[in-house]
């Protein structure tokens, strides 16, 4: 019996698939693990694998996107009636049938190959998946320099990957050049003086902007957010932190730490210590009951090119600052190269935003769901700040914590904060 191969969820947050390219086209014999198509969720691209055996009798969308359950193929056996399985399936009635019974268009059974004695103009050029093409494009590779392994020859995801890995690069193939044919000497003219630059163009009358579909992750960003703040009661909480213990104390770990910590690190390791001592704050609103969460698990806000990606780092409070930077950094790799899986970017119970980096004093972040709170974080800069009496130099850095008040008062928001704070500022409490 025929099967109709529907959209799977592939992330909690998923709601639609974007059909990218298929792997597979009509006609093709499949087995249960091969890859049919590849698919952009809201969260990645990723590929779908086949779950049944036989042959892709009906390709519903070639491209574009599917909602969940929508039925992008069916698999079965050739000569089967693709278009009453489909029919049964959609609740609907068959489409209509050949004179013979058979569907109006059949799959035809697969032939032998003849011998390719030239090959044609198609199979001259370089055959690759489009995620295949794409991670080329951004890592600069020639897809001629790299050798396929799936159906002729197709070059896959895993293909570029393995070239990337080993690092390889073909030498420069020079073609020689014909000897040329000798042709009389022209008489000199004057030389023309070449422009010395471009010269300015403005288009005046024309449309001068760029529109640019809006890809899965953005649409979930811009619905969920979208949701967040304007469903979320938000209000936000800021305090100064004096960082010049936790300069000191970082410099003092970095000697004998074995990978080299960042203040991300000791954010995220004070975070969760303060969770602990502030249950309320691990939190989230589930509509007619609150869920106190009884494990730490902190998501971290990666920008990548489309968007926004949240890895979470399970059971942070158990886990050692080096324990902590080496898993941020190998999520945050994958989050820019789009290779975080579903399971990666689920169960967060509080998030972290920080532009420090790029040199932001202070911002607010909404409420990434089903968190209860996001910590937003600033830049270390260098004030003049009063301590013991005295205006002397020191080094401050601004968090505001955004709280959904639903869930959270004033008054424990401000509580953690507090706690966090003492934590930052007297950071060697990590240590007892």
């Amino acid at each position: 019996m025929a099967e109709v191969i529907r959209m799977p969820r592939m992330s909690d947050t998923m709601e639609e698939g974007n059909i990218i390219g298929w792997l597979k086209k009509e006609g093709d014999h499949v087995e249960p693990g091969q890859t049919l198509a590849e698919v952009e969720t809201d969260k990645a691209t990723m590929e779908l694998d086949a779950f049944v055996e036989g042959v892709i009798l009906h390709i519903a969308v070639k491209e574009g996107p599917v909602p969940i359950d929508g039925v992008i193929a069916v698999i079965g056996q050739v000569g089967e009636d693709w278009q009453a399985v489909l029919a049964a399936a959609n609740g609907g009635a068959a489409a209509p049938a050949a004179a013979n019974g058979q569907p109006s268009t059949p799959v035809a059974a697969p032939v032998a190959e003849a011998p390719a004695a030239a090959a044609s103009t198609e199979d001259s050029r370089v055959k690759a998946s489009p995620l295949a093409k794409s991670i080329a494009k951004e890592t600069g590779v020639s897809l001629a320099q790299v050798t396929g392994s799936g159906d002729q020859g197709r070059i896959v995801k895993k293909d570029v990957e393995a070239f990337l890995e080993g690092k390889g690069a073909a030498p420069a193939v020079v073609t020689p050049t014909p000897a040329a044919t000798p042709t009389p000497t022209p008489a000199p003219t004057a030389k023309a003086e070449a422009p010395t630059s471009a010269p300015f163009a403005f288009n005046s009358g024309g449309n001068n902007y760029e529109e640019v579909g809006v890809s899965q992750m953005r649409k979930v960003i811009a619905r969920r957010l979208g949701e967040s703040l304007f469903t979320a009661p938000h209000f936000y909480l800021t305090i100064e932190i004096n960082m010049d213990r936790a300069i000191e104390m970082r410099k003092q770990l970095n000697e004998v730490s074995p990978v080299k910590l960042s203040f991300n690190d000791l954010v995220v390791k004070a975070v969760a210590a303060s969770l602990t001592k502030h249950p309320a704050i691990n939190s989230s609103w589930l509509g007619d009951k609150i869920r106190y969460n009884k494990d730490i698990n902190i998501g971290v806000a990666v920008a990548v090119e489309d968007g926004l990606l949240v890895p979470v780092i399970r059971y942070a409070n158990m886990k050692t600052m080096s324990q902590i930077n080496t898993e941020v950094k190998a999520l945050a790799g994958k989050a820019k190269e789009r290779k975080l899986q579903p399971d990666e970017m689920q169960g967060n119970t509080f998030t972290i935003s920080n532009l420090g980096m790029f040199g932001i004093d202070e911002f607010t972040a909404i409420i990434n769901p089903p968190d209860a709170c996001i910590l937003a974080v600033g830049g270390i800069f260098e004030k003049p700040i009063v301590k013991n009496g005295e205006i002397v130099v020191g080094n401050t850095m601004k968090v505001t914590l955004s709280c959904d008040h639903r869930v959270v008062d004033g008054a424990t928001g401000a509580q953690f904060l507090q706690s966090f704070k003492e934590i930052m500022e007297e950071p060697i409490k990590l240590l007892v």
